[in-house]
């Protein structure tokens, strides 16, 4: 086993997020891992998880579809711990957190949780599962206490069994994308009945109260995450990608990472601050640090917002966030690395911002 770097070496994060199914082979994801060392990255989030689907030998979830119901020859996330910890990268797991299947139809798999729990998945208030579409994920619902359970059980398996440096949790809300028009999740019998235990109320009563009781369940699923993964091994870290707007967050998608932080439930946040603006970029980092009296927040930088995000754009932001010194993560692979104009340009521009800092 190869040793994994000095956690003072990579923090802070300078990451890139390596998407799933961006890869097919050991050779294919040492081939990136070297990539990602010469563009100057210290840390790697790569994608083990995408819709209750593993992308490493799980024992409680079933491999990917990709590979239709049989195992790889070789196990993807103990492979990119070592390419990464080999070039001196963190390795962090990148998982989906309530996203729990992706199609028009349900999974062929009987093992996958839409076969095998369909009561934990989202319900409106006429009792309807969340449609299913190829537009956008159908989710689990962190309202019941047995999800959470179950999600705890599944990260921190993950850090138990491989040296990854950390844990990324994305979607860490209820994803409502694409919640069909007058629908309100989750609003199965079991949650109503939950909610009315703590509060003595229906949602139609007091939809404040309805939303923050939403926005609390969400946030005991980092808690008792955090208290788990501190358990199993402590050191290791729990990172989040975050919307940038703090309120709408909080109302349209239950989420609140100001509070994960003041409470140090998380080690970072990446805000997901996706503009081709510096001003309004720099203004979204502003509203998080005051709102976190200075917390870790780093950026979520997109190399491809709205449709083609200029280089300049892109070097702006990074410079813009290396004087923050709280490091950033860049979205995605698949740009970065294209064999395009733009992905070349981009790698060429972050080479020279990334010596430039070594130099200093």
């Amino acid at each position: 086993m190869v040793a994994p770097p000095d956690p003072l070496k990579v923090w802070p994060p300078q990451a890139l997020w390596l998407v799933r199914r961006a890869w097919r082979s050991p050779a294919d994801i040492a081939s990136v891992m070297q990539r990602c060392q010469e563009a100057g990255f210290n840390t790697v989030l790569f994608q083990v998880r995408g819709n209750a689907t593993a992308y490493y030998e799980s024992p409680y979830e079933p491999w990917d579809e990709e590979y239709r119901g049989k195992p790889p020859p070789f196990d993807p996330l103990a492979v990119a711990c070592t390419e990464a910890h080999r070039r001196g990268m963190a390795l962090h797991a990148w998982v989906n957190v309530m996203p729990a299947w992706h199609g028009d139809a349900p999974p062929a798999d009987a093992h996958q949780l839409y076969n095998t729990h369909p009561e934990w998945f989202l319900q409106d208030q006429q009792g309807r599962r969340q449609p299913l579409s190829g537009r956008f994920y159908v989710s689990l619902n962190p309202c019941l206490p047995e999800v959470r359970e179950y999600l705890v059980k599944v990260f921190t398996d993950i850090v138990r069994r491989y040296p990854v440096d950390g844990l990324h949790l994305d979607y860490v809300r209820i994803p409502l994308d694409e919640a069909p028009g007058g629908s309100d999740y989750p609003c199965d019998r079991r949650t109503l009945s939950l909610y009315a235990q703590a509060t003595g109320k229906r949602p139609e009563q007091d939809r404040p109260s309805w939303n923050r009781w939403r926005t609390q369940q969400v946030t005991q699923l980092v808690w008792r995450l955090r208290i788990a993964m501190n358990h199993t091994r402590p050191g290791v870290r729990l990172t989040a990608a975050c919307l940038p707007d703090i309120e709408r967050a909080r109302q349209d998608s239950f989420q609140d990472a100001p509070a994960w932080l003041m409470q140090s439930l998380v080690d970072l946040v990446f805000v997901m601050n996706y503009t081709d603006n510096l001003p309004a970029f720099q203004r979204r980092q502003s509203e998080w640090l005051r709102a976190t009296g200075g917390a870790w927040i780093a950026p979520g930088i997109s190399l491809s917002v709205p449709d083609r995000k200029t280089v300049k754009a892109v070097a702006d932001q990074v410079r813009q966030a290396q004087a923050w010194g709280r490091g950033f993560c860049l979205f995605s692979s698949t740009v970065l690395f294209a064999d395009n104009v733009h992905g070349r340009q981009c790698r060429d521009a972050l080479r020279r911002i990334m010596r430039g800092v070594a130099a200093r």
